[in-house]
């Protein structure tokens, strides 16, 4: 390419690693990431020295400028990430996400940027996964009741006459049906993406990320996914606390094999449009709660399966990757178990000294947000 490619949110857990596949392939990188006291204390030190780093926010034009100067491709991985713990706080997440993309969307516009551009969508987007009833066929589930949740009736039924529904993996045509915040903040994202592209004539994709892991990942850390929560408390010598039943099915894929999804569509030319990034294998988040247990080491505590719920939480969602596999080339390579192995000795990223309170504080909310459906980026807000 003719200039650097641009990664915003670079220093964080997939954009480090988008920033890592970019550089084996030869690419010049540069990030923009404001390198925030609260998610690192300096520049990481896995953060290779042949980047050039624009420290900055992506919701500052000036920061944008300077970063969008000649740069050849833009991969946006900057984001606010996590489920919101109340209405109160969408303002932020719509600063950070919606804001963001808007402020360096203008910046491209501005330097009259022509090349390709890859955005980090998210799952979220969908709400509940593909089901379907043995009688009505494809049907969209309404959200599981108080009630239901409660009595531990935890799978969703037909909204047409209530009877048990298959879980289906969900195409990239399925509606979305986002029911967060930041789902809701995802999809404005992936709009304004288009909007830019048809605008300026310039080719897109948004790959909408399943439930990421691998190393890098933030210990203990309210915007966590679930796998850091689990490593974390494996390491803390806690059993991993598993909301519901443990029978929510989620595809994980590795960090890895996200970066790998980002080098393709930046370098390969791909469809434009949005690709499901996942493994296609459903896992139950016990599953994968048992499988890191198992691989931290024989004297690691088991999974406890609580019972606890979240009002909100999607029951099943995991990826059709059909469409990445034919037009995007892209299939998962790591293996669920051999990722696993891994993560459970990975070294994950400190989060900056904090106070006894504080952690006590996040470590609680990670409890309380333990459901297993966010993937994660990095907050532009707190890179």
């Amino acid at each position: 390419m003719d200039g650097p490619i641009l990664v915003t949110g670079g220093a964080g857990f997939i954009g480090s690693h988008v920033v890592d596949a970019l550089l084996a392939r030869g690419c010049e990188v540069r990030i923009l990431d404001s390198i925030h006291p609260a998610v690192h204390a300096v520049r990481p030190d896995y953060l290779d020295h042949r980047v050039e780093l624009v420290q900055g926010d992506v919701r500052d034009p000036e920061a944008v400028a300077r970063a969008v100067r000649g740069v050849a491709a833009v991969s946006h991985q900057a984001a606010m990430v996590g489920l919101e713990s109340s209405f109160a706080d969408a303002p932020e997440y719509v600063s950070g996400n919606d804001l963001g993309t808007t402020v360096l969307l203008a910046g491209l516009a501005q330097a009259g940027f022509a090349g390709p551009l890859v955005l980090a969508s998210s799952m979220v987007i969908y709400g509940e996964g593909g089901y379907a009833c043995p009688e009505h066929g494809s049907v969209r589930p309404l959200p599981r009741s108080p009630a239901d949740l409660e009595a531990g009736r935890f799978e969703p039924g037909c909204p047409e006459c209530g009877r048990a529904l298959e879980p289906r993996h969900v195409p990239e045509s399925a509606a979305p049906d986002p029911r967060s915040v930041y789902a809701a903040t995802k999809l404005a994202q992936e709009r304004l993406w288009t909007l830019f592209a048809r605008e300026r004539g310039v080719p897109q994709v948004a790959l909408r990320y399943h439930n990421v892991y691998g190393p890098r990942m933030p210990r203990e850390t309210p915007y966590a996914g679930v796998a850091s929560i689990f490593r974390s408390a494996l390491a803390a010598g806690r059993a991993p606390s598993v909301f519901e039943d443990g029978g929510q099915l989620r595809d994980f894929v590795h960090v890895r094999d996200v970066a790998r999804a980002n080098a393709v569509a930046l370098l390969e030319d791909p469809a434009p449009g949005v690709y499901n990034i996942g493994s296609g294998r459903p896992r139950s988040i016990g599953e994968m709660a048992g499988e890191l247990a198992g691989a931290h080491g024989p004297g690691a505590p088991r999974p406890v399966v609580t019972g606890e719920f979240r009002l909100g939480d999607v029951r099943h969602v995991f990826a059709d990757v059909s469409r990445a596999a034919a037009e995007l080339g892209f299939q998962a390579r790591v293996e669920f178990a051999e990722g696993m192995r891994e993560l459970a000795h990975a070294e994950l990223r400190e989060p900056p000294r904090r106070s006894p309170d504080r952690v006590e504080e996040e470590l609680g909310r990670d409890r309380l947000n333990g459901q297993q459906h966010e993937d994660l980026a990095e907050p532009s807000a707190r890179q």
